[in-house]
């Protein structure tokens, strides 16, 4: 059964928060945190998230794997092509009014207790059978706010990096950030 930490919720999103600012810094890019909404646009903002998830979900089992391509996602032939939409509506989102671009990035992570990984362990030994201990996806996906098109999304639903440590969310988020859009900063001469 899982059980929620609020206490390793809250220190991973601080850490995420911070490894994500610093690394579309080096980007080029501001990062404008959404701001905390009651009510109204609450609901908005849950809908969207909701939404995100879903066309997440869409792209991650029809666009991402050759097989599964939808017919309509194959344009002309062309595997290549990417066209998924939140709609313009998406420009709602409390906070979208300063933002050219929203980043919409999911990780979900269950640690498992000693004593799943000691039955992990007896079961693997005893009868072969395998017993998962944790869970560690995440996606990410940036949006026109504009148009609401998706222009990119990244997933990984093995991911590394201990997101309750500032190192562990920097490799999250260089993870979840693998080929995003954008300028790459210059390496001064001889500069390794």
């Amino acid at each position: 059964m899982f059980e929620p930490n609020a206490d390793w919720t809250a220190q991973a999103r601080e850490n995420i928060g911070a490894a994500l600012t610093q690394a579309q810094a080096t980007l080029g890019n501001r990062v404008i945190v959404q701001p905390d909404v009651v009510g109204e646009a609450a609901q908005i903002q849950a809908d969207y998230m909701a939404l995100f998830s879903a066309i997440a979900g869409s792209v991650i089992n029809y666009q991402f794997f050759v097989g599964n391509r939808l017919p309509t996602k194959v344009r002309d032939n062309r595997a290549g092509a990417f066209e998924w939409t939140m709609g313009p509506g998406v420009s709602a989102i409390p906070g979208a009014s300063d933002a050219d671009y929203a980043l919409f990035i999911y990780t979900e992570d269950h640690y498992g207790s000693t004593g799943r990984k000691v039955l992990q362990i007896l079961a693997a030994v005893s009868v072969g059978v395998a017993v998962q201990t944790g869970l560690h996806k995440g996606y990410a996906g940036l949006v026109d706010l504009r148009t609401g098109n998706l222009l990119w999304l990244n997933a990984d639903m093995a991911m590394g990096g201990e997101v309750r440590t500032p190192e562990g969310a920097q490799r999250r988020v260089a993870q979840l950030l693998e080929d995003f859009p954008g300028r790459r900063p210059v390496q001064a001469a001889g500069a390794r």
